[in-house]
């Protein structure tokens, strides 16, 4: 298959209920080629099950799904593909895809809430064959999609030493391991909408001390 020069693939997240299935994802992602890993709402993950892969992977975080969309359309090109047995969903395996395209997964138990399918340009869902069970697991789901989309845009293989493909060098940790570090100006954002929805606080369920939000207000301080 000829390779699609520039072509590029993102993840989407967003209302997955159990965090390490982030970190297992983001292995996935960097073994597929993906771009960024993107996140919307809680900034923090939980890095279980990514054997380092996290740090060769670009986290991106938006406080909004409307945020996400509009950075993936306007500076990325891309379609949105929802990772959902829907009406009109294709068998990924058909290869549906046409440019750029991010995944958005849905949640481990209802799948895609109607808010995130309205921002989706198209969907794929994954053939099965056995009667044993009615879906795959999130994580499991997104290394099959992913595979299927580096196939189509004709990503080079990684080169192999023995029976291992070769890991890159490791780049430069970010600021805090597990998190997704923003610039100042979406800092002081997050501060005003939490500010004006304190009672309906999503990036500081526990209210504890060490939140995402007080770690940035150590990082950075009073603006």
């Amino acid at each position: 298959m000829a390779n699609r020069e520039g072509i590029e693939s993102f993840v989407l997240v967003h209302n997955i209920a159990k965090r390490h299935n982030i970190g297992t994802m983001a292995r996935s992602a960097t073994a597929f080629g993906v771009s960024e890993f993107i996140l919307v709402g809680r900034r923090d993950f939980n890095a279980f099950g990514s054997h380092g892969s996290t740090s060769h992977v670009k986290f991106r975080h938006f406080h909004s799904l409307t945020e996400a969309r509009t950075y993936l359309k306007e500076e990325k090109d891309c379609d949105i593909c929802g990772v959902e047995i829907a009406d009109g969903a294709s068998p990924v395996n058909q290869h549906p895809f046409r440019k750029n395209t991010a995944f958005l997964l849905g949640n481990e138990g209802t799948g895609l809430s109607a808010k995130e399918c309205e921002i989706c340009d198209f969907f794929v869902y994954i053939p099965q064959y056995g009667c044993g069970t009615a879906s795959l697991n999130v994580t499991v789901a997104a290394s099959i999609v992913l595979h299927h989309f580096g196939v189509w845009a004709g990503f080079s293989e990684r080169t192999r030493d023995g029976n291992k493909f070769v890991v890159a060098e490791r780049p430069a940790k970010q600021v805090r391991r597990n998190f997704c570090a923003e610039e100042v100006e979406s800092v002081i954002e997050e501060r005003r909408i939490k500010k004006e929805n304190a009672s309906h606080d999503f990036l500081d369920e526990n209210g504890t001390s060490d939140s995402p939000s007080n770690m940035m207000d150590t990082l950075f301080g009073d603006s």
